[in-house]
């Protein structure tokens, strides 16, 4: 009997001639492509890290962890001066808003649905539409933190009012033209409403960050 990896042939005198045959590599299949994309989600505001880890938490137990990728909030490092002092903080970007990283079907939307505090996917509806998924360029805007920015000592009240246009001339959303929507004299902010991820966003800015137009 011959083995599968040898060939014997028959030269014309009638001897045999067998050598060890070959065989090429098998085919390696291609990766399967990621199914995940950066999603944004509304929350209720103020539990943003306990509902970070509620998600978490879920995936692991219901054993979604192919689905999931991680979850963002994005955050600020400002170094205002207060009183002649630096004082460092973190401040929230989007309040009310978490940035998943998921694929998106029917067991991530079940989770998410029934975890306590989530509310919708920005884009999508009661409907069934899939919601949008954030552009190439908001996910790197949203991913860099910020680091040391000096805010200039706070003043008593700016040179805008509720319902006027401004531009964001320092920040992340520099660049950006929104409304004001509130004053928020005691913290030295001001409320302003600026569209992204295509639709309108609540945002807090320092005064110095905002100017009018």
């Amino acid at each position: 009997m011959v083995s599968d990896n040898i060939e014997e042939t028959v030269d014309s005198s009638g001897e045999s001639d067998i050598r060890p045959v070959k065989k090429s590599a098998p085919e390696e299949k291609p990766k399967a492509e990621s199914g995940k994309r950066w999603y944004v989600v509304k929350v209720q505001s103020g539990r943003e890290e306990s509902i970070k880890e509620a998600l978490e938490k879920r995936v692991k137990i219901d054993g979604l962890e192919e689905y999931f990728g991680q979850i963002h909030i994005p955050i600020e490092k400002v170094t205002e001066m207060r009183r002649g002092k630096r004082v460092s903080r973190e401040r929230k970007l989007f309040p009310g808003y978490l940035m998943v990283e998921v694929e998106f079907n029917d067991p991530i939307l079940y989770l998410f649905r029934e975890t306590t505090g989530v509310g919708d996917f920005v884009g999508g509806t009661a409907t069934n539409k899939l919601p949008t998924p954030m552009s190439e360029r908001e996910i790197e805007r949203m991913l860099r933190v910020k680091g040391d920015n000096v805010a200039p000592t706070v003043v008593s009240r700016p040179a805008f009012d509720a319902g006027d246009r401004i531009k964001v001339k320092d920040g992340t959303f520099a660049g950006m033209d929104g409304e004001v929507k509130e004053i928020m004299e005691a913290l030295g902010r001001v409320k302003v409403e600026l569209t992204i991820f295509g639709r309108p966003v609540p945002v807090e800015l320092e005064y110095w960050q905002v100017e009018i137009v």
